[in-house]
C-alpha cells in the first residue's frame, strides 16, 4: 500500500457514549475543513445491569489525526457545553412531564429520533431510534411482567399474557406518549413532518418504547422500573376488571360479551339507530340491546366505532348495578 493511500485510510480519534459529544466534535472538526465521520456500535453487557449502551466513534482520514486530536483537546468542553444546554432548554420540559431527569441527554435526543431524520442527514452522524425501540420494548415486557407476577401470583399464565399484552398494545403506547405529549419532541425529517408524523399513533408509540431505553441506559433498571411502574401502575390497578382490561385494548363488545356470559345474561344485539350527516362526514348512531332493552347508545364515524362505543356504555352501567 502507498503513503499516498494509508494517509487517507480513516482513523478513529474520539468514541463515546453520548452523541451530543460525538455530533460535537464532528461539527467542531468540519467547521475546520476536516471531513469526519461517525459510526456507532452497541457495547456489550450483561443484563440486568444493562442490556448495551449504544457507542458513537469519530474518524478522520490519518493525516488529519494529530491535528484532529488537538482540536478536540482545545475545544470539546465549551462546546459540549453549549450543545447541552441547548439541547436541555429544548428537552428540558419533557423531563419534567416524565419525572426523570438524564444524565446524558443525547440518549433522550437519540430516542426521539425517527428514522425520516436520519434518512435526511447526509453527514451520516444521525442515528434513528428503532435499535433503542428494540430494546425498550424488552424492558418494558420485563418490568410488565414482573408487576403482572407480583399482583398476581394465582392467576394463570395465559390470563397475564392476555393482560400484558393490552398494557403493552400499540393502542396503550399511543394513548400514555400522548400524555406527555411526546409528539411534540419527535425529531422528524420534513417529509414525514408534512404528513402529520407527530400525531402518527406508530411514531408515538415506537418513541415511547425508545424514551424507555434511553432512561434504561442513563439510569439503569431501577429507573427504568421507577418510570414504568408510574406511567403503568395505574392501568395495572384496575386489571382483572373487564372494564378495565377493555379500556387497553378498546375491546369493549368483547368485554360485554364476555360480563353478560358470566351473568348468565343472553348475548347483546346491536340496532343501528340512525345514520345522519353527508356522505363524507356521516355519523353512525347505534343502541345496544340486552335482554331487549336498551342499555347503551353511542354515536360514531363509523358504524364499529359507536357499536364499540356503545358496548362501553352499556358495560360501564350494567356493572354498577
Amino acid at each position: 500500500m502507498s503513503a499516498g493511500s494509508s494517509d487517507t485510510q480513516p482513523v478513529e480519534i474520539f468514541h463515546s457514549h453520548s452523541a451530543i459529544e460525538a455530533d460535537v466534535v464532528r461539527g467542531l472538526l468540519d467547521a475546520h475543513g476536516i471531513t469526519a465521520n461517525v459510526s456507532s456500535a452497541l457495547s456489550r453487557s450483561l443484563f440486568p445491569v444493562r442490556f448495551g449502551q449504544a457507542e458513537f466513534r469519530v474518524s478522520v482520514p490519518a493525516r488529519m489525526a494529530r491535528t484532529a486530536r488537538d482540536l478536540i483537546a482545545s475545544h470539546l468542553d465549551e462546546a459540549a457545553a453549549s450543545e447541552i444546554h441547548r439541547l436541555g432548554e429544548t428537552l428540558g420540559p419533557l423531563e419534567e412531564r416524565i419525572a426523570y431527569k438524564f444524565r446524558d441527554i443525547g440518549l433522550l435526543e437519540h430516542a426521539l429520533t425517527h428514522r425520516s431524520r436520519a434518512h435526511e442527514d447526509a453527514s451520516g452522524g444521525v442515528i434513528d431510534n428503532e435499535s433503542l425501540e428494540f430494546l425498550g420494548d424488552a424492558v418494558l415486557g420485563f418490568v410488565i411482567a414482573d408487576m403482572l407476577f407480583q399482583r398476581f401470583p394465582t392467576h394463570s399464565e395465559g390470563y397475564k399474557s392476555k393482560v400484558k399484552a393490552s398494557i403493552v398494545s400499540s393502542a396503550s403506547l399511543t394513548r400514555l406518549a400522548e400524555d406527555i405529549d411526546l409528539g411534540r419532541y419527535v425529531l422528524l425529517g420534513r417529509g414525514e413532518e408534512k404528513t402529520g408524523g407527530r400525531r402518527k399513533h406508530a411514531i408515538l408509540a415506537d418513541s415511547f418504547e425508545a424514551l424507555i431505553a434511553a432512561i434504561y441506559l442513563d439510569g439503569g433498571i431501577d429507573a427504568a422500573r421507577t418510570f414504568i411502574v408510574s406511567i403503568f401502575g395505574p392501568l395495572l390497578s384496575g386489571a382483572g376488571d373487564r372494564a378495565a382490561e377493555a379500556s387497553f385494548t378498546e375491546d369493549w363488545k368483547s368485554a360485554l360479551q364476555e360480563w353478560l356470559q358470566a351473568a348468565g345474561l343472553g348475548l347483546p344485539m346491536y340496532r343501528l339507530a340512525a345514520v345522519e350527516g353527508p356522505d363524507h362526514r356521516k355519523q353512525f348512531d347505534v343502541e345496544v340491546l340486552v335482554g331487549g332493552a336498551v342499555s347503551g347508545r353511542a354515536v360514531g364515524r363509523s358504524k364499529k366505532e359507536a357499536e364499540q362505543q356503545a358496548a362501553k356504555t352499556a358495560l360501564e352501567r350494567l356493572s354498577r348495578t
